[in-house]
């Protein structure tokens, strides 16, 4: 029996393990330890607490550890697959954030009953991720945010109800917890308490029912951002839960992802009969699935709430004026002026791109033959099926990894007396020529408040911070100059991410997903910026699945195509 499996001694004390949680940043370290209180909270007392420790210190380390189910962990309590959902209740409620004066969320009221399945609309930083996060729990207690009025599962508030709602959240790599595929799509069934013959009857079936075709002891460490969100979206489904809450699943997918996804969740909810809400911004693909619409009215309460028809056909106008994604109204695209590209800024050729894992010293090969160059004013998309390397191309192209084959050249207007390989230019050496929009945009956030964060890279340079107050007032970000940027809603969020490259107006931008979680009118206006920055000779470099923005700003396309085998 293995260490997770033997009992304490009568009367014997332990010390919890040391963990390496601290070596996670961000948003990772606070979920990490809400998922250590989530071991206490579901009835394995301070041993529970202790393996989740020891999961998180291996995957904060880079290592896997073999699944051992503790068998003094009672199974009877584990809840069979649902046939009945979970009824959510909300009077009055409301939650504002520590760091912040006005509520995210305020003056809701809404019912939804057992088995309903809703589809939560809203113009970005209305409150969708907050109240769902509500319902999952995981909001944190009096330290990160006051809550107001009453929100209920089924009578009782989420913390208690805790293992009735699976959630996958707008960040999906904030939720990959272990270092195989496997043991983290089992990660919630072994702290259920689920027996260790049925945890592994469903992690196969939950991966199949997602579309994710990897071997069990495939490392997570590999995964690109589209299959983390179907591996999130596997240990969701391994859990069968009565309440399933997705904050856009399929964001970050390519077409046919998206459908399989869409198509796993119609499967999951018909089965389980749980209670479904899911955050899309992509209308369509969510109408013949769901049975309600409910939209947030940013200034509190609701807009609009009743049946898909209902709601897009009889109040669409009014919706899409608002900033809502309706089927129908497609957003404005800018004009683009006709003009000439100008000087080479970048090269690649016969490029093979990847990354170093921890403690090797060869790098794992995602794509090569990629051959790519850009000049001064043009735009180029690169498109392509989720774990095609695009990310790791982007993050080559950007100098900030090097390349694992071939070469990427510097020409001479981008280079401008320095070397031609990017990746051994300075960070203060790559402010001013090469910008890169990271795909989570956390992982560049360094101040305390979206201003001070927006101020980093020109203070770097030695320059004024003049630019600061247009960016604010261009990206509709000025009424969160003093928040923190870490509970800005995932939209917004994404919008500073962009802000702060241009804040150094580099001459070639790289952008790794610049639409996501953009409602109509955020996204109307970030198209608008890129393309007056392209008009005035800023070349852009985009990785993204949104064909609406393709279509508004791509001069060419690059395709990669998966041809290295997982």
């Amino acid at each position: 029996m293995g260490r997770a499996a033997r009992g304490r001694r009568s009367g014997s004390r332990r010390r919890h393990p040391r963990h390496h949680l601290h070596r996670l940043r961000g948003p990772g370290l606070r979920l990490q330890g809400r998922l250590l209180r989530l071991g206490r909270d579901l009835g394995c007392g301070d041993r529970r607490s202790a393996f989740l420790a020891r999961r998180a210190r291996a995957r904060a380390l880079g290592r896997s550890q073999p699944l051992r189910v503790r068998q003094d962990c009672d199974p009877t309590g584990v809840t069979p697959p649902a046939t009945v959902g979970a009824r959510i209740t909300a009077r009055g409620w409301g939650w504002r954030h520590a760091s912040r004066r006005a509520p995210a969320v305020q003056a809701l009221d809404l019912s939804i009953e057992p088995g309903e399945r809703v589809l939560l609309l809203g113009r970005s930083g209305a409150g969708k991720s907050t109240l769902i996060q509500a319902l999952a729990g995981v909001l944190g207690g009096n330290e990160e945010g006051d809550a107001f009025g009453e929100l209920l599962i089924d009578g009782h508030p989420p913390q208690s109800a805790r293992g009735e709602a699976g959630l996958v959240l707008q960040d999906p790599d904030s939720q990959v917890v272990l270092a195989r595929v496997g043991d983290d799509v089992a990660f919630a069934c072994e702290n259920l308490g689920i027996p260790r013959d049925e945890i592994w009857r469903r992690v196969p079936a939950a991966l199949a029912e997602v579309g994710l075709d990897l071997p069990l002891g495939h490392t997570t460490a590999h995964l690109s951002g589209g299959q983390k969100q179907r591996l999130a979206l596997a240990g969701i489904v391994a859990m069968r839960p009565r309440l399933l809450l997705l904050d856009e699943p399929t964001a970050n997918l390519d077409p046919d992802g998206v459908i399989e996804v869409r198509d796993a969740v119609a499967r999951t909810q018909q089965s389980s009969g749980a209670t479904l809400i899911v955050i899309e911004h992509r209308v369509s693909i969510w109408l013949d699935v769901v049975d309600r619409v409910i939209v947030l009215d940013p200034d509190g309460g609701l807009l609009a709430d009743g049946t898909p028809h209902d709601v897009l056909q009889r109040a669409g106008s009014e919706l899409a004026a608002a900033g809502v994604w309706v089927p129908g109204f497609p957003p404005s695209r800018p004009e683009r002026q006709a003009r000439s590209v100008g000087q080479p800024l970048l090269a690649a050729s016969d490029l093979a791109v990847g990354r170093t894992e921890f403690a090797r010293r060869t790098p794992t090969i995602v794509n090569s033959g990629i051959d790519l160059e850009i000049a001064a004013g043009e735009s180029v998309v690169i498109v392509g099926d989720n774990g095609a390397g695009k990310s790791t191309l982007a993050l080559t192209l950007a100098g900030l990894l090097p390349p694992a084959g071939g070469a990427v050249e510097a020409r001479a207007a981008l280079a401008r007396g320095l070397g031609a390989q990017p990746h051994r230019w300075r960070s203060k050496q790559l402010l001013t020529r090469l910008g890169m929009v990271f795909q989570d945009p956390e992982h560049q956030f360094l101040a305390a408040t979206v201003r001070a964060e927006l101020e980093v890279g020109p203070r770097a340079l030695g320059e004024g911070v003049e630019r600061v107050e247009l960016l604010l007032e261009r990206l509709h970000l000025g009424h969160l100059a003093n928040a923190n940027p870490f509970t800005l809603s995932g939209g917004e969020k994404r919008r500073l991410s962009v802000a702060t490259a241009l804040a150094t107006r580099p001459q070639l931008l790289l952008l790794d997903e610049p639409t996501f979680g953009q409602d109509a009118l955020t996204w109307e206006q970030l198209v608008a910026l890129l393309a007056e920055l392209i008009d005035d000779g800023t070349a852009l470099i985009s990785v993204t699945h949104d064909r609406d923005y393709i279509e508004a700003i791509a001069d060419r396309s690059l395709v990669l195509e998966s041809r290295v085998t997982a």
